[in-house]
């Protein structure tokens, strides 16, 4: 087996591609140690020293350090405890725990306009973030104000509040006259 790994625009944050599937849909995350406890490879992953969040997409593994770690000293951890998960046969995640399909639900009168918000982001910036090994999610929409849910290698990047604010906010503006802001929601 031979995992690929790419940085994301977050220092903090490593993406691991095991060159297999990772989760069959959606995305799953774990920013703590108490939240891996649905899925047997978090677990592992955080049980190297220094991992303080693990994210799955698809295809790959997102994991993020504390900053008092260098990578060169945690990442044939995480490489060997990726391997052995895989090679062990064990799920990526325990039956009871299900992966997120992302987006909130919204009930009330913008409905419309929720659609339109959740249609741009799964087609315009999900798949761009999901590059950079993390993930953007409806989280709420109120009096033209967007909430946004960053996960993965999007939380704590430092280049976020520029995505959101020049990216997502523009280009929603763009489309959805009724958007006046994004906001990130923790």
């Amino acid at each position: 087996m031979f995992i690929q790994t790419e940085s994301t625009p977050n220092p903090a944050t490593l993406k691991f591609l095991p060159g297999q599937s990772v989760l069959e849909m959606g995305t799953a995350d774990f920013p703590t140690p108490d939240a891996a406890g649905g899925s047997p490879l978090a677990q592992r992953l955080f049980g190297v020293n220094g991992v303080t969040g693990v994210f799955f997409g698809t295809d790959f593994v997102t994991v993020t350090k504390d900053d008092a770690i260098e990578w060169d000293h945690i990442k044939p951890s995480l490489l060997g405890a990726i391997m052995e998960h895989y090679q062990s046969g064990a799920p990526v995640m325990g039956a009871d725990h299900q992966a997120s399909s992302g987006h909130a639900d919204h009930d009330g009168e913008d409905g419309e306009i929720v659609g339109q918000i959740k249609e741009l982001l799964d087609s315009r910036v999900r798949p761009a973030v999901a590059q950079d090994g993390g993930d953007i999610t409806f989280h709420g929409f109120d009096r033209g104000v967007v909430y946004l849910h960053m996960q993965g290698a999007c939380a704590g990047c430092p280049s976020s509040t520029l995505t959101l604010k020049m990216g997502i906010e523009n280009l929603l503006r763009h489309y959805i006259p009724e958007v006046t802001e994004v906001r990130p929601v923790a």
